[in-house]
C-alpha cells in the first residue's frame, strides 16, 4: 500500500510523469506501476488529470468565483442531496461541505460576470434549502494546488560560511 501512496504524492505533484520515470524514481519496476495506476484509476482513487493554467497571463476577461452557500438540509436528505443538486451544473467545477459559518464552498468555472451573477440569482439562491450566499470574485491568484503563479524574489542576502 505505501508504494500507492508514494506514486499518487508523484502525480499529484506533476501528472505528467510516465510509469517509466515514476518506475525510476521509486526503484520499481515500469509494468508494477502502470499496473497500480490502472487500478487506482478505476477504483477512482486517481479521479482525473488537469492541466493548471495562469488565466492572468493571457486575454481571457472571464473571472472565477468561490461561493459560499448556508443550507437547511432536511430530514433524511441530508446535506448529500443538496450537493448532488448543485454539483449538476456545469457551472460548478467543485463543491464542498465545510465547517464554519457556512456549509457549503461552491467554486465556479471562470465566466463573465453577468453569468455569474445570474448563476447565483437564477440557479443558486432558487433551491429550497438555500438560505444565504455569500460570492467572492477571484482577484488575483498566488498559489494554486502548490504551484506560485508569481515570481519569487531571489535571495539577496549575502551567504556566510564559517
Amino acid at each position: 500500500m505505501p508504494r500507492r501512496e508514494e506514486i499518487l504524492k508523484l502525480l499529484e505533484t506533476d501528472s505528467r510523469l510516465t510509469a517509466n520515470e515514476i518506475a525510476i524514481l521509486l526503484a520499481m519496476e515500469p509494468a508494477e506501476v502502470a499496473r497500480l495506476i490502472a487500478e487506482m484509476e478505476a477504483d477512482r482513487i486517481i479521479c482525473g488529470y488537469h492541466t493548471l493554467i495562469n488565466w492572468d497571463k493571457t486575454d481571457d476577461q472571464s473571472v472565477s468565483a468561490i461561493i459560499e452557500l448556508k443550507v437547511n438540509p432536511q430530514r433524511g436528505k441530508g446535506f448529500d442531496r443538496i450537493a448532488e443538486k448543485i454539483y449538476q451544473f456545469p457551472q460548478v467545477e467543485a463543491i464542498y461541505l465545510m465547517s464554519g459559518g457556512f456549509d457549503f464552498s461552491v467554486v465556479l468555472k471562470k465566466a463573465p460576470m453577468k453569468e455569474i451573477a445570474a448563476f447565483v440569482s437564477d440557479r443558486l439562491s432558487i433551491i429550497e434549502e438555500v438560505q444565504s450566499t455569500s460570492t467572492h470574485i477571484i482577484l488575483k491568484k498566488y498559489k494554486d494546488h502548490g504551484t506560485l503563479f508569481v515570481k519569487q524574489d531571489k535571495d539577496k542576502r549575502m551567504v556566510v560560511t564559517p
